[in-house]
This record gives C-alpha cells, sequence and structure tokens, in this order.
C-alpha cells in the first residue's frame, strides 16, 4: 500500500460528473495515484471506464466504490419532504447502487486500489479484493471507524476531515455528535488506535496543506475540489464558474440535495430546503430531475455545488499542472 502512494498525491473519486477518464489518466501521467467514481454508474459502465484508462495508461489507480445502506424507515417524513419540493413521494427510490455486480467486476478485473465511502464492506469483500491483486482503502470520518475498518482488514484509510467536499464519508447517516473533526485533528486520533496508511482529505488546495499533513503522519495527500475546474474536469461549465462567482461566500454541510451530509456552496435550494431527512439516496434519486432541469437552464442556485472549504483555490488549469503545483 505505502508503495503505491510514494508519489503522495491522490485525486479523489468525484462521483456524479466531475471525475472523468481523461481526469485520472492525466493525473497518473503527472506522478498522482488517480480514482475513478463508480459512485451513479452501472458496473457495465464503471467496467468501461477502467477499461478506458487501461487502454491509455500502464499507471496503477484506483476505483471508488459507495457502500450501501438501508431504505429510509420514516415513509411520512420523507413524502412530507419531497412534497415541500414539489415531487411526489414515489419519485424517490431506493438502491444499492449496483454493488454486487461491481464487486463481482472489479474482482474479475481488479485495479491497483479499491476503495469504499459510505461504510465498511464485509471482511470478507475486502479479503476477496485483497486476492485478486487490488489494495483496499476504507473513507473513515472518526477514530472508531478506523478501528472497524482495520478489524475488517482494510489496507488502508482515507480520513476524511470535516472541511472537505461532497459527501461525508461516514459510516451512519445520524446527527450523532463527534464526527465533525478537523482534518489535522482526525489525522492523530486515528494515528492513536491504528498504524495503517493514512490518505488525508479535507480542502486540501495547495504545497504547503500537502506538506502540513504528511508533516502530521499521512502517507499522502488526497485533493477533489483542487480539480474541479481542471480542463479534464467534467463538471458542468456553470458548475466550475459558480467556484470562482463572488457572490458564492461560503460553504455549508446539508443533506437538501441527497439525503446525506454534503459540503457544498451556499445557494438558495440550501438555505430553502435545511429540514431534509436522512434519507439517502431516496432523496438524491428524487431531486436528480430538478438538478438536471436546473443546470440545462442555467441556474445555479438549485445546482448541487459541492466544494470543499479552499474551493476559491480552484484553478482552471490543466490536471497534470495542478497536480506539480500541489507536489512541487
Amino acid at each position: 500500500m505505502l508503495d503505491l502512494l510514494r508519489r503522495r498525491i491522490v485525486v479523489a473519486p468525484m462521483a456524479g460528473g466531475p471525475t472523468t477518464t481523461d481526469l485520472v489518466i492525466a493525473a497518473t501521467g503527472a506522478g498522482a495515484l488517480g480514482f475513478l467514481a463508480a459512485g451513479y454508474k452501472t458496473p457495465e459502465a464503471m467496467t468501461g471506464e477502467i477499461t478506458a484508462v487501461r487502454a491509455a495508461t500502464d499507471e496503477p489507480f484506483g476505483v471508488n466504490v459507495f457502500v450501501p445502506g438501508t431504505p429510509y424507515p420514516d415513509a411520512g417524513r420523507l413524502a412530507g419532504y419531497l412534497n415541500s419540493l414539489g415531487l411526489a413521494p414515489g419519485d424517490a427510490s431506493w438502491d444499492d447502487d449496483g454493488f454486487d455486480g461491481k464487486i463481482a467486476a472489479l474482482l474479475a478485473d481488479a485495479p491497483a486500489v479499491t476503495s469504499f465511502t459510505f461504510g465498511c464492506p464485509a471482511a470478507g469483500v475486502i479479503r476477496a479484493l485483497q486476492d485478486a491483486g487490488s489494495a483496499v482503502v476504507v473513507t473513515v470520518t472518526t477514530a472508531a471507524e478506523a478501528v472497524m475498518a482495520a478489524a475488517a482488514g482494510a489496507d488502508g484509510l482515507c480520513v476524511q476531515g470535516h472541511e472537505a467536499g461532497a459527501h461525508r464519508g461516514t459510516f451512519v447517516n445520524d446527527d450523532a455528535p463527534g464526527r465533525d473533526h478537523g482534518l489535522m485533528a482526525l489525522i492523530r486520533q486515528v494515528a492513536a488506535v491504528t498504524g495503517l496508511p493514512q490518505i488525508a482529505a479535507g480542502a486540501i488546495m495547495g504545497r504547503r496543506q500537502v506538506q502540513a499533513v504528511l508533516a502530521a503522519g499521512a502517507a499522502a495527500a488526497q485533493c477533489g475540489t483542487a480539480f474541479l475546474r481542471s480542463a479534464e474536469s467534467g463538471a458542468h461549465p456553470l458548475y466550475k464558474a459558480a467556484l470562482a462567482d463572488p457572490r458564492y461566500t461560503t460553504t455549508t454541510v446539508t443533506r437538501a440535495f441527497s439525503g446525506r451530509p454534503a459540503r457544498g456552496l451556499v445557494n438558495g435550494f440550501i438555505v430553502d430546503h435545511g429540514d431534509a431527512p436522512p434519507a439517502y439516496p431516496e432523496i438524491n434519486n428524487a431531486t436528480r430531475p430538478l438538478r438536471a432541469a436546473a443546470a440545462a437552464s442555467g441556474d445555479t442556485e438549485r445546482m448541487s455545488l459541492w466544494a470543499g472549504q479552499g474551493y476559491r483555490r480552484a484553478a482552471e488549469l490543466p490536471a497534470g499542472e495542478i497536480v506539480d503545483r500541489l507536489c512541487r
């Protein structure tokens, strides 16, 4: 695992469009460890992206998979929220994001690294991937989650601070206290309970931040928001522009768009819908047409503009140049 992280820079898997095969290829070519985002894709689409990256580079890369939760039990509360959005309750559906099919495909054609978000897979799944030749990384947001991942046999941990953009990688989708740790503190807390290599994630936008997390004990720094405005990013042009738009002055963590806590630019939709229940992926599936319509009409006030706290430093540069700036 440590050999895979020798490059020190990891390009985060950004589901929903920002991560493209071009971004992963460019990042690996520049010396980073790039991750494909399997979230919201079919197993077949994921396999196609793996094939495309393999055709373009012999360098190692990873694939990130979402661990499914369970259906949200409070149908009344979910229906009330959907009605406030002008949606019928039937628009929300639960799914497991094709988890079993993706694992089967990864076992048949294992990438160098398979990472998991939203939970820790069963120990048997981890062992099977390792036997197939893939190192396994689990995203954690607390020391307790790190202990669970280590016990299941993970090779490494993606340690996600509260500053990070997009979805929080918490194992449980609730509001229990004790999960909002800053990255620097979390690195040390995790190191106190396990010696597994850590990939530090949380609004890392520049060289000094990379140096800081490495000095704190992380083996590598993972960056996502830093690449959102890159030429290879698949983020919508309006999304890229919003990161530099002076009217968007801050980020917050919200469930408004998806039913899971995620950090994004504060816009009208987030302000108006702060009462979203912890229903994921039901709300995410229900709001997908709303978000697509907003993008099509140029309405960034109703788009999910995921971003970490350092979003203002996201630069319109080729991904390779961004990697170079981070590790120079």
